[in-house]
């Protein structure tokens, strides 16, 4: 549980109040009551909490020495510049992002979120019976986020379980956006150990240097076979042991498949492995509904230009019923996340912190005059 504490040096800041969970101290605003720790992840820890000034639930997120790594920085700091323009019932919702005491020295960072129950990864795992409709009906929003994400030209790139947040009444909402890029952005090429490999597209495996929306899309079928299967359907040791997986459930490809590998050598690993007849998704899953076997097959294609896109899943027979085109609106502006890699620690800090003003214009106008 959440243990009050004492300030370290004993200097009581103004407006914060301190708290030890799981021997780490969170200092945060005196309007939120932590209540236990939820989740531990790579970047910190996740508190539930009580907003004492509305009532309402809310998870803190604390990421510890945010600055010891660049990349990770950068990644932080992506996600507040894209959360901050997102507003989507099946997307995250970030509420709150706490100001630090000092502006050029500050160290954690303690993000505030809509508080959620559990997670995709944690509902595959467990004993709970998943019926047709569960899985109609979580497809359906992982779907619709992404329809949204990418109308505002956003590609998620790090879809999987873990990253779809669940309630108790089933509502689905994306999250981690640490990745996302702006589909035109200049850095196309993705560092081997960032996305989780059994969710990884084939183009993003061969180290094509031109993928699209299509990237989500074969990550979407990946999470609806383990829905379907209740366990990862490419489960690689690493990433050619992941093609191998890929071939052997697909089948071999032919020739005009193959033509979208721009790498001599990826296309001549892909030519060297066994011939394989596939197996077929129906008898992977035998109890799976005939459409979700129609729309996993579609979803789950070598050549990226042949996958099914997000809107046309959304208005295949399995998801139709679900669908009304009419109450989703795209995201009203295009997001550039065209941040510079090489920017130094100084730098992302201070471009943190003009992100957090956003977020307490009380604060902004004094810092102003």
């Amino acid at each position: 549980m959440a243990t009050p504490v004492e300030p370290p040096n004993g200097v009581k800041i103004i407006g914060k109040h301190y708290y030890s969970m799981w021997q780490t101290l969170f200092e945060i605003d005196t309007k939120y009551v932590p209540v236990k720790p939820i989740g531990r992840g790579a970047y910190g820890i996740v508190c539930s909490s009580i907003n004492r000034e509305t009532n309402e639930k809310v998870a803190i997120k604390k990421i510890h020495n945010a600055f010891d790594n660049r990349i990770d920085a950068l990644r932080t700091l992506r996600e507040l510049k894209l959360l901050r323009h997102l507003r989507h019932d099946n997307v995250i919702g970030l509420k709150d992002v706490m100001m630090p005491v000092q502006r050029r020295s500050f160290k954690d960072v303690y993000l505030v979120y809509e508080l959620m129950d559990t997670d995709l990864h944690q509902i595959v795992k467990s004993a709970q019976a998943l019926t047709n409709d569960h899985c109609q009906y979580f497809l359906f929003q992982l779907l619709r986020g992404l329809k949204y994400l990418h109308s505002a030209n956003i590609l998620h790139r790090d879809l999987k379980p873990g990253n779809l947040l669940i309630n108790a009444n089933c509502d689905l909402k994306i999250c981690d956006f640490g990745l996302a890029r702006t589909s035109s952005g200049k850095d196309q090429f993705m560092t081997e150990y960032v996305v989780t490999r059994w969710y990884r597209a084939p183009e993003l495996l061969l180290c094509c240097d031109n993928y699209g929306t299509s990237i989500d899309v074969w990550s979407v079928g990946c999470i609806f076979a383990e829905l379907l299967g209740r366990k990862p359907i490419f489960p690689g040791t690493e990433c050619l042991n992941q093609l191998k997986l890929i071939i052997n459930i697909l089948g071999s490809q032919r020739e005009d498949d193959i033509q979208f590998i721009d790498n001599p050598k990826a296309r001549k690993f892909i030519k060297s492995l066994p011939y394989s007849l596939g197996t077929p998704l129906s008898r992977l899953y035998p109890h799976a509904h005939p459409m979700a076997i129609d729309l996993l097959q579609k979803m789950l294609v070598f050549d990226p230009s042949k996958r099914i896109s997000v809107t046309e899943a959304l208005q295949h027979p399995y998801m139709s019923p679900l669908y009304d085109p009419s109450s989703d609106p795209p995201a009203q502006v295009p997001i550039n996340l065209d941040i510079d890699e090489d920017l130094g620690e100084d730098m992302i800090r201070e471009m943190m912190w003009l992100e957090m003003l956003q977020y307490h214009p009380q604060t902004a106008e004094g810092v102003i005059s």
